[in-house]
């Protein structure tokens, strides 16, 4: 499929070649046998050239009809010209309500660089203004939207996992931390842990001299993940985001990408149909099998569940004072959304297993729960794992119908659900509140989110400074 002629370029193109020549508009008109209204129509760029016509003119000017269809004889001042009427036909433009601004010759170069400016300066304000909560909330919605309508499976990140396995001659297994720095080895890029990383960030990778930087190696914290969320970004070629609906699409895909990496498809579908048909499903097997975190393979048996194995499932990741942080479903079960339809920052039920488990004190056996929803009866098993952010629970989830190829199906807990209706398990009891009516006046914490759209130093929120300052400081002296 052709590109569409670009009118604008091609009308001040136009208007160049005519002029250096001194040729006329009405000479021009003559010549092509057209009105010099139309030719002036063309000129402006608000008539669609045909190219019969781009080649009656371009025989007139004596010019290759490449010389109309490339920016390359636009002079400095077309050129900015070119950009302002660009700027005044988007849509940003329409919506201030402002009229069009005729560019004639009078206009100085100084009052052409000003317009310019305050064009810029406005499209900046304007995306720093949909940089909102809003926003990123549409933006989840979205994407949340997509990974339902291919079950959590990209098979072009899985293609691109296997070249890498392959890149290290990894074909089984585990991913251990020596394949994983050779990774980085082989893709052009030596290790360096350090105490100083700008807190800010979890890693930085310095692309100019093949170095990527990591915190100190701490006990219990499995480095492999971070270095290959970082050499993700790399192989996938991410330039800076300009919105947040791309970079939370390039946070997925690198996410994605790891897992695959951590959990190779190849040998993680035989491994899991060969417990589905022992109807021994479990997260815990695929975690300890791959000797990865239990986030990362609840992560990974969603993106293999229902492509490989056709079950349907859900997952959640819930901090201990209810807050929804993730969460997908292509299984048809209702989370809270707010008027957006995002989930994120919504309070999940507190009869949900992903609630109820902060409850258990044994954390070491896996939590299972059926929960009868509006949606119907669903079956969950949920673990605590803990950050500096606090404790949160992961949950796996599946309809009543494929439970009996899990592991944990035997449980005899069950909950019963009635939200979104408040009567569930938000409203007090009436004779509490009656007891404390006016009687409390407790003072909320202030959330950060409230106060601040996105951050203000870009969409991934870093000091840039800050960086900046430690690949200064710790650039290679030779």
């Amino acid at each position: 499929m052709s590109e569409p002629l670009d009118a604008l370029l091609i009308g001040r193109n136009i208007r160049d070649l005519r002029t250096r020549q001194g040729m006329t508009l009405e000479a021009l008109a003559v010549a092509i046998e057209r009105a010099p209204s139309q030719v002036s129509a063309l000129e402006n760029g608000k008539r669609a050239p045909r190219i019969i016509q781009l080649q009656q003119i371009a025989t007139a000017l004596g010019v290759s009809l490449d010389a109309l269809l490339t920016p390359e004889p636009l002079s400095d001042r077309s050129s900015k010209e070119l950009e302002i009427e660009r700027a005044q036909r988007n849509g940003m433009y329409a919506s201030l309500g402002l009229p069009e601004m005729k560019l004639s010759k009078g206009l100085s170069e100084g009052v052409l660089d000003t317009i310019l400016g305050l064009q810029k300066e406005v499209e900046r304000l304007h995306l720093l203004k949909a940089a909102t909560p809003e926003e990123a909330r549409r933006a989840n919605s979205a994407l949340r939207q997509e990974m339902r309508e291919v079950n959590n499976y990209y098979a072009d990140l899985e293609g691109r996992a296997k070249e890498l396995h392959a890149l290290i001659g990894h074909t089984t297994g585990p991913l251990s931390e020596r394949l994983t720095a050779e990774l980085a080895n082989k893709l052009g890029f030596t290790l360096h842990y350090v105490s100083d990383l700008p807190a800010s960030t979890r890693t930085v990778t310095d692309t100019k001299n093949g170095r990527i930087f990591l915190p100190v190696r701490r006990e219990g914290r499995d480095p492999r993940t971070a270095l290959l969320q970082a050499l993700s970004a790399h192989v996938l070629q991410f330039s800076e985001p300009t919105n947040y609906e791309e970079y939370l699409n390039q946070r997925v895909q690198s996410n994605y990408l790891a897992g695959a990496l951590l959990i190779p498809e190849s040998s993680a579908v035989p491994f899991l149909a060969q417990a589905k048909e022992q109807r021994e499903l479990s997260v815990e097997d695929l975690r300890d099998m791959y000797a990865v975190g239990y986030e990362v393979a609840a992560h990974r048996f969603t993106n293999l569940a229902t492509v490989h194995l056709d079950i349907p499932v859900h997952f959640l990741k819930v901090y201990e004072n209810g807050t929804l942080s993730k969460a997908y479903e292509n299984d048809k079960v209702a989370f809270p959304t707010d008027v957006f339809g995002a989930v994120e920052g919504q309070i999940v039920c507190r009869n949900w297993s992903a609630r109820r488990v902060f409850s258990i004190d044994d954390r070491f056996t896996p939590y299972h729960q059926y929960t009868d929803k509006p949606s119907g009866t669903y079956w969950c098993t949920s673990r605590i794992q803990s950050s500096p952010q606090g404790d949160f629970s992961i949950s796996v989830g599946t309809p009543f119908a494929s439970v009996k190829w899990f592991r944990g199906r035997d449980t005899t807990i069950r909950h019963r659900s009635e939200c979104p209706d408040s009567s569930c398990c938000r409203e007090a009891p009436a004779e509490l509140s009656a007891k404390w009516d006016e009687g409390v006046r407790p003072v909320p914490k202030i959330n950060s989110s409230l106060l601040a759209a996105l951050p203000r130093n870009g969409i991934l929120g870093v000091d840039q400074r800050e960086i900046l300052e430690f690949l200064e400081a710790h650039e290679p002296t030779n």
